[in-house]
């Protein structure tokens, strides 16, 4: 689109209506549509180590219950101030050290947790407690009551996903906090799983929310699924093995606002260059390679995190078999016809 001449006339006239509250759309129309994606969103990288010390030294200093939630943001280098990693989308480290308990709470915004670190803390969500393991997923639906202890010998560290830019987008956060620090616990450990982890539904089954009912994605059961789908041999070439978490009530994505992902690049894998409407967070849990995004390489390492802004072109190498975790607002995109893929020369 063409520039569009300033002159005096054009000038006062864009002074008397600025009065009105009106403005000039050719004025702002190229910033407003643009060829393609433009975004402030930056390529980074953050090591976990340096995480993991930031967060011990985190915790001498303020407890969870002070905190709420004691969680580092992983605020992207182009969107500082704005406690986004994306444009849509939250991340952050969170640490539950022995002892703690952050306490029960519900909100609007959906959230996801990929435990990075430590093993047996728990996560109640609507009266039912799970364990965490290195590599679980573990979604908390929106509106739902979640609190959070530890009562192991260790440190624990997950990755928080939130959709907490898109529900601020929209106005439409609501929250509240509970009188009792943990909730009553009415279900028994994975109940969840065993009810709707293995295709079989119950035949009056009424749908009360478009969140997957399972809150629990053990790792030992997706490290299953890519090692059978491994055996099949069917590599894509954009992504070595990638698979969706669903929904087994609609086959859909796992959580209404947030696509989440496993992917597994065997040793010695490079795919063929890809890019995507959808801006996209990455945790490793297993292996070691590097992530090439537009003219920027980062060498990850397992539980180190990156993101991809939208429509950069992206390659993985690994320099042995790993398996990467990720998450993106795909779901949305899809939904309203905007989601777009290009798979270079694949």
């Amino acid at each position: 689109m063409e520039a569009v001449l300033k002159t005096p006339e054009r000038e006062a006239f864009y002074k008397k209506i600025d009065g009105e509250n009106l403005s000039a759309l050719w004025n702002v129309m190229g910033d407003l549509i643009t060829p393609e994606p433009k975004s402030a969103c930056r390529p980074h990288l953050w090591k976990f180590d340096a995480i993991r010390d930031y967060m011990t030294e985190a915790g001498k200093l303020i407890t969870a219950k002070e905190a709420e939630r004691r969680v580092l943001v992983l605020e992207n280098p182009g969107l500082r101030g704005q406690s986004k990693i994306t444009t849509s989308l939250f991340a952050g480290v969170q640490m539950v050290i022995p002892g703690d308990v952050a306490p029960a709470h519900r909100h609007s915004q959906s959230a996801l947790r990929f435990v990075l670190e430590g093993k047996g803390a728990f996560t109640a969500v609507d009266g039912e407690r799970t364990a965490m393991e290195p590599g679980d997923f573990v979604i908390t639906p929106s509106m739902t009551w979640h609190d959070h202890s530890n009562q192991t010998s260790e440190p624990m560290f997950w990755l928080d996903g939130l959709d907490i830019p898109m529900v601020q987008f929209f106005d439409a956060s609501f929250a509240e906090g509970s009188n009792e620090d943990q909730q009553k616990i009415t279900r028994p450990a994975g109940d969840s799983f065993a009810r709707y982890g293995h295709n079989l539904l119950p035949i009056d089954q009424k749908r009360v929310s478009k969140t997957s009912p399972i809150f629990n994605y053990p790792y030992s059961y997706t490290r299953e699924a890519l090692e059978h789908a491994k055996a099949r041999n069917e590599w894509d070439a954009c992504h070595g093995l990638k698979l969706k978490f669903s929904n087994p009530e609609t086959g859909d994505f796992a959580m209404p606002t947030i696509g989440t992902f496993i992917q597994l690049l065997p040793k010695g894998f490079k795919t063929a260059r890809y890019r995507s409407t959808d801006a996209t967070v990455f945790a490793a849990i297993e292996g070691r390679g590097r992530t090439r995004v537009g003219e920027q390489t980062f060498e990850w390492g397992s539980r180190d995190l990156f993101v991809v802004p939208s429509w950069q072109w992206v390659t993985h190498e690994a320099d042995e078999d790993s398996v990467v975790f990720s998450f993106s607002d795909r779901p949305v995109q899809q939904k309203l016809d905007l989601f777009r893929e290009d798979r270079g020369n694949a």
